[in-house]
Order: C-alpha cells, then sequence, then structure tokens
C-alpha cells in the first residue's frame, strides 16, 4: 500500500510539473523568458547522425553566444516525435546585441505636450478604441543604447526593458549568423540552411497567450488577447487600428503595412462616394439618353439593319436587338465619367502626398528616423556571406567583407532577365490565345442564340457579344490564376540564385519581378478590350483577320466601354474573392487538420510552443504577398476607373473585410511572425507613384478612344442639324452604309431572308455611291483629331494640378520637424550631461589630471552648445 501511495504521489508530480512547464512562456523555472523555440524531429533514417552532429555543434555556439537553451524531449510532446529547443536571451545577451543592432531605448519621457482635443472630436469617439488599446506604454525619448551608459536609460525592471518583440529580433539575427559546422570545405551556418536541409522543422518566437482568453500567468502581458478582442474580430470593422500594440507585438514592418492599409482605405471612402454619384446620375439619367432611345426606337433602331458579326454562319440583324445592352453602357459612359477620371486623377496624388506625412509621423513616433542608415549596415544576407567566397575592402569601413565578382553578377542578371521575359512572352501568348478563343465561338454563341427557343427572352440582354466577352474574362481570370501560382515559384527561384547584397535589394529585386509579371498578367486583358478591340476591324468586303483566318471583333454600336467594364468587374471581383478565400480558408483548413488529433488532449499537455508549432508559419514573404494583392488592386481603381466608377466602391468593402481578414489570420491562425523593421512601404511607393502617372495616360485614351463621348460631342457641335434636339440622329450619323452585293464570297451570309440591299456598320466612310465610297469621310478625321487634343489637353491639367498638389503639401509636416528637432537636442544634452557627470564624479573620486580637467571642459561646452543650437 505504501509503494502504491508512492507511485500515485510521484504520477502526479509529474502531472504538476508538465503544467507548469507546457501552458506557459517562461522555462522550467517560472523566472526566464521563451524567447524563441526550434523544433525538429529525430529520424535516424533520414541522414541521421549528420542532423544530430549540426544541432549539437549548433546549439553549442549558441550557447558560447550567451544564449540559454532548456530541450523539452519528444516523450512531452502531443505527437511523441518532436523535440522543442527553448532559448532565452539573458541581460548581458540584450545589452550587448542591443548596441550592434543600434536598437533605441527610452531615456526620457517625452515632455512634448500632446494635440489640443478639438470641439469635433466627439464625432471621432464612436470610432475610438480605449486609451490603453490604442497607446499601451508612454512616449519617450530614446537613443540608441550603449552598455556603458545603462545608468542613461530607464532600467525600471532587467526582464521587462527590453520588448518581447526586441528580444525575438535579437536572438533570431543570432541564429541566423550561428555557424553549425564545414561542409564540402565551406562554412556553414544560419538558421534558414539548417531549415532548409530538415535539420530542424520550424523556428520561430512564442505568442504570449491564447487568442481566446487570457494567460493564468500575472507575468504575461496578454497582448495577443488584446489584439484579438479589440482589432481581429469582424464586429469591430468600424474601429480604428490598435497601431501602437500592433508595433510593439508584432514588430514595425507588419505595423507599417495595416498603417497603410488602413489609410489607403480610408482614402478610398472619399473616391467610392464621388463614384457612386457618378453611377447614380447616369442612371437617373438613362431615360434621357437619346443614343439609347435611338436604338431602342421600333421606327428607328428597328428598321436599321447592321452586317453580320462574323463571317458565312452570322445573319444580318437589326439595331434594337442590343436595346438594353446600349441602356447600361450609358451607366458607365456619360459626362460623370470624365468628371470621375480627373478626379481620381486628383485623389491619387492626394493619396500618395497625405500618406507620406502619415509616414513621416510613424517614422517620428516608433523611432525610425534614422532607420535607413542603420538597415544598410545591418541587413547583409547571411545568403550572401555563405556563397560569395571572395572578398574586398570596404571603401567606407576598411574592413574586409565578401562580394560577388562583375562577371558572376553579369551572368546571374541575364539568365534572371531572360527567364522573366519568357514568362511575359508566356502570358502575352494566353492572352492571343484567350482572344483567338473569343473570334473564334463568337459564330458559335450567335448561331446557338438565333436557333436555340429557351434563350429567345434574354437576347436582348445576353448578346453573342456579352456571352462571348464574359465566358472569355473568365477563362481569362483562370488562366491568370494559374500562372501567377507557377510564376511566384520561378520569381522565388530566380531572385535567389542573383544572390542579392542585402534584404533591401532582395524583396526590390523579387517586388519588380512578381509586380512586372502581375501587371502584364492581370491587366493585359483589359488593355485589349481597352485599347485594341473594334480598333482594326477594317470594314464589310475588307476587313481584318488575326493569322489570315479570324476575323477581328466589332465593338457593341453602344461602344467597347461596357465590355471593358464587365472583364474588369469579373477579373477585380473575382480576384478579391478568391484571395479572402485563400487568406481565410486554407490556413484554418490547415490548422484544424494539425490539430485535429491535439483536441482529446488535456491543455496541460498541449503546451504553449506546441500550440504554436501546429500553427502556419507566416515566412519571409507573407507580408510580400499582401502588399502586392493591394497594389494591384490599386490598379484596377486608378488606370481603368473611367470604365468602372463602382471600382472604389468595391475595393473599399473588400479593404474593410481585407483589414480584418489580414489581422484574424495573423493574431489566430499564424505563428508569431519574427519582429522587423522598416520605416516606409519601401519600393511599393515608387511602384505607386508610376502607376498613378500611368492612370492619368490611360484614363484619358479610355475616354477618348474607347467611349463615345468624344464621338458625340463632335457631333453636337459640329453636325447636328435639329437644334431643339441637338443628339437626335446621331446613331443614324454614327453608321455607314454598305452594299451586300460587295461582299466578298468568304464573308457573305449564306442566308439573306429579308432580301435586305444593304446594311450598316460602326464607322465614318462613304456610301457606296459616292466616289470615294468605303474610304474614312471627313468626319473621321476631325473626331480623331478631337480624340488627340482631348488626351493633350486633358494630360496637361491633371498632371499640373498633380504636381502643384504634390509642390504644395510638404511631405513632413512642419510639427514633426519642430519635435525632431527637439528630440534630437534634448538628446544630445542628456547624453553630454551624463559624460560631464561621469567625468565630474571621476574628479571628485581624486582621479584628477590636466587632461582630465580639459575633458571636462570640453563638456561643458558641447551642453552650452546644444543649448544654443
Amino acid at each position: 500500500k505504501t509503494l502504491t501511495d508512492v507511485k500515485v504521489c510521484i504520477f502526479f508530480l509529474q502531472i504538476d510539473k508538465r503544467h507548469q512547464s507546457k501552458d506557459s512562456i517562461f522555462f522550467r523555472d517560472g523566472v526566464r523568458r521563451i524567447d524563441f523555440i526550434l523544433a525538429y524531429v529525430d529520424d535516424p533514417k533520414i541522414e541521421g547522425e549528420k542532423k544530430v552532429e549540426r544541432r549539437r555543434e549548433f546549439e553549442n555556439n549558441l550557447a558560447k553566444a550567451g544564449l540559454e537553451l532548456e530541450t523539452e524531449d519528444k516523450k512531452e510532446s502531443e505527437n511523441g516525435k518532436t523535440y522543442f529547443v527553448k532559448i532565452h536571451a539573458p541581460w548581458e545577451v540584450l545589452t550587448t546585441y542591443a548596441e550592434v543592432l543600434n536598437i533605441k531605448m527610452p531615456i526620457k519621457e517625452n515632455d512634448i505636450p500632446c494635440a489640443v482635443e478639438t470641439p469635433f472630436n466627439w464625432v471621432a469617439w464612436p470610432f475610438r478604441l480605449p486609451e490603453i488599446v490604442m497607446h499601451p506604454e508612454p512616449d519617450y525619448f530614446t537613443a540608441p543604447f550603449s552598455k556603458e551608459r545603462q545608468e542613461l536609460y530607464l532600467i525600471d525592471d532587467e526582464n521587462t526593458f527590453f520588448s518581447p518583440s526586441v528580444r525575438n529580433r535579437i536572438v533570431f539575427y543570432i541564429l541566423t549568423r550561428c555557424p553549425y559546422g564545414t561542409e564540402e570545405g565551406k562554412k556553414k551556418f544560419g538558421i534558414k540552411r539548417l531549415i532548409n536541409n530538415g535539420t530542424y522543422s520550424a523556428a520561430y518566437p512564442l505568442h504570449d497567450c491564447q487568442y481566446w482568453r487570457k494567460a493564468n500567468d500575472p507575468k504575461c502581458e496578454n497582448e495577443r488577447y488584446t489584439l484579438y478582442r479589440e482589432w481581429a474580430r469582424f464586429p469591430r470593422f468600424f474601429k480604428e487600428q490598435p497601431l501602437d500594440l500592433i508595433r510593439k507585438y508584432y514588430g514595425e514592418r507588419i505595423g507599417i503595412y495595416f498603417a497603410w492599409l488602413g489609410f489607403y482605405t480610408e482614402m478610398l471612402f472619399f473616391a467610392a462616394v464621388v463614384g457612386s454619384i457618378c453611377f447614380l446620375y447616369g442612371a437617373f439619367t438613362m431615360n434621357e439618353n437619346m443614343s439609347s432611345r435611338e436604338i431602342c426606337e421600333p421606327s428607328i433602331g428597328g428598321e436599321i439593319i447592321m452586317c453580320p458579326l462574323c463571317d458565312i454562319k452570322c445573319d444580318y440583324w437589326r439595331l434594337n436587338s442590343t436595346c438594353e445592352t446600349s441602356e447600361y453602357s450609358h451607366l458607365f459612359d456619360n459626362v460623370a465619367t470624365l468628371f470621375f477620371a480627373i478626379f481620381m486623377g486628383i485623389w491619387v496624388t492626394l493619396f500618395l502626398e497625405f500618406w507620406k506625412r502619415r509616414q513621416a509621423r510613424l517614422e517620428y513616433e516608433w523611432d525610425l528616423v534614422d532607420f535607413e542608415e542603420e538597415q544598410q549596415q545591418l541587413q547583409l544576407r547571411p545568403e550572401y556571406e555563405a556563397k560569395c567566397t571572395q572578398k574586398r575592402k570596404n571603401p567606407v569601413t576598411q574592413e574586409l567583407e565578401p562580394y560577388l565578382p562583375l562577371t558572376s553578377q553579369a551572368l546571374r542578371f541575364c539568365i534572371s532577365g531572360t527567364t522573366v521575359l519568357f514568362w511575359i512572352s508566356l502570358i502575352i501568348a494566353s492572352m492571343i490565345a484567350v482572344i483567338v478563343y473569343r473570334l473564334a465561338v463568337y459564330a458559335a454563341f450567335a448561331s446557338i442564340m438565333e436557333n436555340t427557343q429557351t434563350l429567345q427572352p434574354i437576347r436582348g440582354l445576353l448578346t453573342p457579344q456579352l456571352a462571348t466577352s464574359v465566358t472569355a474574362s473568365f477563362l481569362n481570370f483562370v488562366i491568370i490564376m494559374i500562372l501567377n501560382f507557377l510564376y511566384e515559384r520561378i520569381a522565388i527561384w530566380i531572385t535567389d540564385m542573383e544572390i542579392p547584397r542585402t534584404h533591401f535589394e532582395y524583396e526590390n529585386r523579387l517586388t519588380m519581378k512578381m509586380f512586372l509579371f502581375q501587371f502584364v498578367n492581370y491587366y493585359s486583358s483589359c488593355f485589349y478590350v481597352a485599347f485594341f478591340k473594334g480598333k482594326f476591324v477594317g470594314y464589310p468586303g475588307s476587313y481584318t483577320y488575326m493569322f489570315d483566318r479570324w476575323r477581328n471583333e466589332e465593338c457593341d454600336p453602344a461602344g467597347c466601354l461596357i465590355e471593358l467594364t464587365t472583364q474588369l468587374t469579373i477579373i477585380m471581383a473575382g480576384k478579391q474573392i478568391w484571395g479572402n478565400i485563400q487568406e481565410a480558408f486554407v490556413p484554418w483548413i490547415w490548422n484544424w487538420w494539425g490539430r485535429r488529433k491535439a483536441r482529446n488532449n488535456p491543455e496541460n499537455l498541449y503546451g504553449r510552443w506546441e500550440q504554436d508549432h501546429d500553427l502556419q508559419n507566416f515566412g519571409a514573404l507573407g507580408l510580400f504577398y499582401e502588399y502586392l494583392e493591394m497594389v494591384i488592386q490599386f490598379g484596377f481603381i486608378t488606370l481603368f476607373v473611367a470604365s468602372f466608377p463602382l471600382a472604389p466602391l468595391l475595393a473599399l468593402m473588400n479593404n474593410i473585410l481585407e483589414i480584418r481578414v489580414d489581422s484574424w489570420k495573423l493574431t489566430t491562425q499564424f505563428r508569431r511572425p519574427v519582429a522587423a523593421k522598416a520605416h516606409s512601404i519601401g519600393i511599393w511607393q515608387e511602384i505607386l507613384n508610376g502607376m498613378a502617372i500611368l492612370s492619368v495616360v490611360t484614363n484619358a485614351f479610355i475616354v477618348a478612344f474607347t467611349s463615345d463621348m468624344i464621338p458625340r460631342l463632335v457631333y453636337y457641335y459640329a453636325y447636328s442639324t435639329e437644334s431643339d434636339s441637338p443628339m437626335s440622329g446621331y446613331i443614324n450619323d454614327s453608321l455607314s452604309v454598305f452594299r451586300i452585293s460587295d461582299f466578298l464570297e468568304k464573308n457573305r451570309p449564306e442566308e439573306n431572308p429579308g432580301n435586305f440591299s444593304t446594311c450598316r456598320y460602326r464607322d465614318y466612310r462613304y456610301p457606296p455611291d459616292h466616289e470615294k465610297q468605303y474610304t474614312h469621310t471627313m468626319q473621321f478625321w476631325h473626331i480623331l483629331a478631337a480624340k488627340m487634343a482631348f488626351i493633350i489637353i486633358m494630360e496637361h491639367v491633371v498632371f499640373v494640378v498633380k504636381f502643384f498638389v504634390a509642390w504644395m503639401i510638404p511631405d513632413v509636416p512642419a510639427e514633426v520637424k519642430a519635435k525632431i528637432k527637439r528630440e534630437k537636442y534634448l538628446t544630445q544634452k542628456i547624453l553630454h550631461e551624463y559624460e560631464l557627470y561621469k567625468l565630474k564624479q571621476k574628479l571628485c573620486e581624486g582621479r584628477t589630471d590636466a587632461s582630465m580637467e580639459k575633458v571636462v571642459m570640453a563638456t561643458e561646452g558641447k551642453v552650452e552648445l546644444s543649448e544654443l543650437m
């Protein structure tokens, strides 16, 4: 009985020990914080001995670097296979690397008064979060950390002085540079290589608690729980984002992304309101549109016989069969479209300029003012150091550093450039294939709709042109998704092959490759419909053919703008729906599958590191794909917005959901990313600037060549004969006459049941009985001249306004400049006073000489000089 009691006591002690060690973010002693986790599966069958040796060497070197390790045996893990190595960075390591990484730490609480509350601040009250959530810690003046001046900093508790995000950033810096041996005559180092070769299965910092409830440990900050409650749930979609808390928990790089996304969404609200007003104007004036009224009028549109839209198989058709399509096209092709195109040209400038100001505020508030120089010095990639065996002296630091010979760089760039060109050519080939599909199936759709009785009721709405356009748009969307999936892996491979020197260079090169590819992939079909479709058709009897086989497409009599709207809506909406499904459901399903066995286990047997291990890895490129998705969306709402005023509204609704989906998946479905610094959105800013300039050109061309606005204005002012109704007769004027007997055999329709002698087609050409038959009329050249003049005038007006607005709005607000100067002054003064205090202390201790007195005098002079400055 005594032996049984002892066994029971031992069993409960083990359970208690496991409970203490598992549901916690601390070592077993409950004091040392877990800053990082390394996980591995010990499999002796697959290079077992080599991996064991690598791990032993790596962990020994981590211990030599000052890190403290504690291993959880595989028997303690849920699956009985995985080892977890817990890493703690002691004070000595943190202070050493904080100085190496030039991390700024608080030296004095900020005494600059906050902005004064205005009487209208109550309007924003419903959208605000509690102050403790928005500003989780006081604002401080900061200075780069120095071990020799520790007394200078506000160190209340060594365990909490460095935040968890700073701690995991320091540990990750050590992990990426720690060696683990020599293989094939080369020195090997870095946790990334060890994960790639299977030595470790994962490396990640821990979340501080479960997202749905607070931790039991009073020493836990519970920031993840706060983020989930106040930020990551959709019912909070109308609330502001807790950017300071996001930055504190995830780091500046993720914080700046959500700041940009939130600001972009706020600015979209104004564009969405104006776009909706323009759309409503088109809806309310639909019945007043003379063009669609003439097309729908039986005595006008019903009497106009149009030439067949394809060879042999297609029949003659009456113009009023496109009545509904012409009415709907007025929703987007009206005077408000021109106003909205100009408005968006100015809006995009205001967005970019005001974002620069918002970014400058964040740089100051998040201590990122001097970050650029620091980034260039510290972000040397371990892969670059490992692969570049040759070294040369840096002219600035006078130290030997690895470099890649010019010949090797040139060869790698040639291979990279050729690969990118090949894939862009593949996109163009796929676009041509879709165009061929459009040309080939049009006759089939026309025949089916003509002969199928069940489709007769909707023939007015679902025309062969629209059916072809919709199916081609869906086909194009599927091709876009497939090519994206393949090219992402190719782009990463060729960027790795180039061996960029710094993380900054790596991201910029990958960004340019991915954006260039996706720009062509997503926008090529829209450019085709906007600027090429219906422009090179020829005329009956002399049509233009692609590859001498397929006749080029014609636009609807009401114009090609409605087809561009259809194309844009399907691709933009399809991408957003598919993107949200991918972002929300895919990681949730993977996590559900990974946790299915652990659900039956007690919580104390499924610890913090195991819970996080079963989550998805955010990855180094996780944020890159988020930016890319938003920049492609930005292109849709700027490059082609003249064809679809509701595009900003769709983008606004998507982004409200996007913010919560991104925050939800980051908080609940992904491991905690390693904190990283960023002072801006990087090269994406330049891409947005380039797209803003290009959008002015594309929208001017859309209004001039894709919409029917300029031909209507020319008719209104130069060719109208009705003073009471100036637009009367426009449809008849815009259609030319063709004599059916002039058809070539390869174009002539098989049947002519109405025995028509002539048919009409959309162009400005002389009739068959004119001496210049089938050549362009003078009206055609007048319209072309008006289109070119409009493009030049609109571009110059919008560009002048854009550059004037950009010049008027300073990039950095005046109060931010003043705060930066004051902080530098106070920091300098505090540092000099500290030096003076230390020197005087030495003098008081009796260690005095003439040189020491000179140093004291020089330091006092520095203090006086800083006060004068």
